[in-house]
């Protein structure tokens, strides 16, 4: 087990996934720490690819891994691409995080993702509540894939004393997000959705489910710190939770996107869609224990994206 804190310092940090929206943020973060930051996009390694990723690690020796490389996607990309996203999921963690053991990686850090947990666990959600009931069906191929993650890295520490760990973020948003309108995740889809209608002028907007599901929303920039803050003070089996300590429903994050982009028209709720799981806090107690809390208040946050997307356009 490493000592702590493990200093970033002159280390070789290794970001898999560093063009996503997480990654690119962690790999922003970690200018502050003086470390060496390494990036592989697909036309170099091929994650998939268990030879491709050995070949890498041997050339290339990080001792560091935040593991962020995942196919991700909304709740309509899950449920009609089970096998995308199980497979490519658990080939990406399981090839890198057997190179990472292969090559002697001091510190790992595998990201997973709050959908892992049951569908009607108590809330807000422990950490210790994974496994404890039945996945949300329209994601659970995802979920399947992170748990699967968490349960590697906790057996790698169990038989070969890694000093491994992992982190569960809760819904994430910000620069680098996709603004697909039938895949991706809600809050990108609802900017692009009440920007576009306001181009138009359209009187308006139809949104998926009822909206009373509760969802809590974090900055990709705060998920960054706080995983920085993970690798340098947390070597435990435990994965830990990261979130806001905040929800709003999806009714109420309509209508705080609809302010930021600035229409005024009507808004329609499509009930024949899927609302998902109906509440996912996360309870953020370890880490804040630990002493760490996140900087961003939700509407600040949806502005600055806004205004970060609009400068892509």
């Amino acid at each position: 087990m490493s000592n702590l804190p493990y200093l970033l310092a002159d280390k070789r940090v290794w970001v898999p996934g560093h063009r996503g929206m997480v990654g690119s943020a962690i790999v922003r973060r970690l200018d502050q720490e003086n470390c060496e930051v390494m990036l592989a996009g697909r036309e170099i390694v091929d994650l998939e690819d268990q030879k491709a990723v050995n070949d890498w690690m041997h050339d290339n020796r990080p001792d560091v891994i935040m593991l962020a490389a995942a196919k991700v996607g909304g709740i309509h990309a899950n449920n009609t691409f089970p096998v995308d996203f199980l497979y490519s999921n658990l080939m990406i963690e399981a090839n890198i995080i057997n190179a990472a053991h292969q090559f002697d990686v001091e510190r790992l850090l595998f990201l997973g993702s709050s959908c892992i947990y049951p569908k009607f666990a108590p809330q807000p959600i422990r950490e210790d509540y994974l496994l404890s009931g039945p996945l949300e069906p329209t994601n659970e191929w995802y979920a399947i894939a992170k748990i699967v993650g968490i349960k590697l890295i906790q057996a790698y520490r169990k038989q070969y004393g890694r000093s491994w760990i992992s982190a569960m973020p809760t819904n994430l948003y910000g620069p680098g997000d996709t603004y697909d309108l039938e895949n991706g995740h809600v809050l990108p889809a609802l900017l692009r959705k009440f920007h576009e209608a306001k181009e138009r002028g359209d009187k308006e907007v139809v949104v998926w489910g009822s909206g009373s599901a509760f969802r809590e929303f974090m900055h990709c920039e705060d998920l960054a710190d706080a995983l920085v803050f993970l690798i340098q003070k947390y070597d435990d089996y435990d994965h830990v939770n990261i979130g806001s300590g905040s929800e709003v429903t999806i009714r109420d994050l309509a209508g705080i996107v609809a302010e930021v982009v600035g229409y005024d028209g009507k808004i329609t709720w499509d009930t024949t869609k899927p609302d998902g799981t109906p509440r996912k806090a996360l309870d953020t107690s370890l880490i804040n224990n630990m002493g760490w809390k996140r900087s961003r208040e939700l509407k600040d946050g949806i502005s600055s994206t806004y205004q970060d997307w609009r400068s892509t356009l």
